[in-house]
């Protein structure tokens, strides 16, 4: 079977709610409907950051929890002895990870302010869960790193090996653009709102995110907070606390993030990050393109398998139809739960998803574990959207060369650390995936070795079988 590679493929546009006949549902249009917009927020960090409990705190202060539930949590916690532990409760729901303070799914919430629905997903920050965290960034628009200004604690997780530096490369290559850097702990003995403090950490993060291609001044902002006392996140920081801050609170902060543009009428675009049986087969993911309406016939790739969509559930409660960048739980019939796997994708039946085991990347190596040589033959763990697949490099097409910008002419036989490189990429079983320039969200990855991100790439060209 020869495999020919194709450049550009005419953009796939068509009217997502009248595919065929049998859709009979009609969407209202959006002068209808009055819901308010959304947002996908990610907590990432170092792990004892303060991830959870911020993310706690914010259900607490926007009225998700009551007081008698905190109240349960505190005595929860201090039966462990870890009474500052309580407020994380709130997103870390399982026993393990109350045991150890650790979070280790990603945790999800939902939570409103005057203007706008937030998805919270709350990452988890230690080494060993990275893989968690990056399914958890992958469906976000925005990550708030969460930084803790306590004495040797920022230090930690910003030196090498620290979570902190790996985690805002995996937010960028994983299509978090805007960030807003939250300095927590502000009340800790150790900091007492200390300006210095603060001004230390923007000052070593801000030249750490320019190397990572953050734009600092249009998409970072920086902020000081105490996540377990609640200060400067729903109403601003008192002046005798803090009286050097004039910025706003995480929340009106929050309020104030463009959403990022989506295309509800491009072809539908959903892939699984999770699925389980609930009168019949529902399945979890993001919609990243194309939208989703009660009694629509799709296509479940790379299995083909049709399907109908029963019911669709918002947040908490049903809906008729879904626009792009909402978090939806879809029940569907004709697929079992059995033979669905996370990164799978649900799509029109007219256009959808390539699905391939070979494609052609460009790739940016970050840190080669030691005596590692990045050759044909290497061999990694892919993560696109919600997959994770083992793969294999089987060719160096070429290399950039960095001070040009330009390919060079001798065919590399191998790369070292920070090098640009386009290659040939091969996976054992078929995946769902989108040239980067087409779809951004499914066309862009990491590799992983030996517990740490190798590189990162976007896939520039897919197979066609000819």
């Amino acid at each position: 079977m020869a495999i020919a590679y194709m450049e550009d493929p005419q953009l796939r546009i068509e009217n997502p709610c009248l595919k065929d006949e049998a859709n009979v549902n009609v969407k209202p249009t959006h002068a209808e409907d009055n819901r308010k917009r959304h947002l996908n927020v990610v907590f990432i960090g170092h792990v004892d950051a303060g991830k959870s409990t911020a993310g706690g705190q914010i259900l607490f202060l926007s009225g998700q929890v009551d007081n008698r539930t905190i109240q349960k949590y505190e005595k929860e916690a201090k039966d462990k002895s870890r009474e500052s532990w309580y407020m994380a409760y709130i997103m870390d729901t399982n026993e393990e990870e109350r045991v150890k303070g650790k979070t280790v799914e990603v945790g999800r919430a939902h939570f409103e302010t005057e203007t706008t629905r937030f998805t919270i997903l709350d990452a988890p920050g230690h080494k060993s869960y990275v893989p968690n965290m990056i399914s958890g960034a992958s469906q976000a628009d925005i990550g708030v790193l969460v930084i803790s200004a306590r004495k040797g604690e920022f230090e930690t997780g910003y030196e090498r090996g620290g979570q902190t530096r790996e985690h805002v490369q995996l937010a960028k290559t994983l299509g978090v653009s805007k960030l807003l850097v939250v300095v927590n702990k502000m009340d800790d003995p150790t900091v007492n709102w200390s300006k210095e403090r603060y001004d230390e950490i923007e000052s070593k993060m801000i030249p750490f995110l320019k190397s990572s291609k953050y734009n600092v001044k249009k998409d970072v902002q920086f902020l000081p907070i105490s996540g377990l006392l609640g200060s400067n996140m729903k109403t601003r920081v008192e002046k005798g606390v803090c009286p050097w801050w004039d910025g706003p609170c995480l929340f009106e902060a929050l309020d104030a993030v463009e959403i990022p543009s989506r295309d509800p009428e491009g072809p539908l675009r959903m892939p699984i990050i999770d699925k389980f049986k609930d009168m019949g087969t529902v399945v979890m993911g993001k919609i990243e393109s194309g939208s989703i309406c009660e009694g629509d016939n799709l296509l479940m790739m790379p299995n083909k398998a049709a399907v109908k969509v029963l019911a669709i559930f918002c947040d908490d409660g049903r809906v008729r139809y879904a626009d792009p960048g909402e978090n939806v739980r879809v029940r569907l019939s004709g697929v079992e739960e059995e033979d669905i796997l996370s990164g799978f994708v649900l799509c029109n039946v007219a256009k959808p998803i390539p699905a391939v085991t070979e494609f052609v990347a460009q790739l940016q190596i970050l840190e080669l574990s030691d005596n590692a040589i990045f050759t044909a033959g290497y061999k990694a763990v892919l993560h696109i959207h919600a997959i994770l697949e083992e793969c294999e490099i089987i060719e160096l097409m070429q290399q950039i060369d960095l001070k040009t910008a330009k390919p060079m002419k001798k065919k590399p036989l191998f790369v070292k650390n920070s090098a640009i490189i386009l290659s040939r990429v091969k996976v054992n079983n078929l995946i769902c995936i989108e040239k980067f320039s087409d779809f951004p969200q499914l066309g862009r990855f990491t590799l992983r070795s030996e517990g740490k991100t190798v590189a990162v790439g976007k896939v520039t060209t897919l197979p066609t079988v000819a």
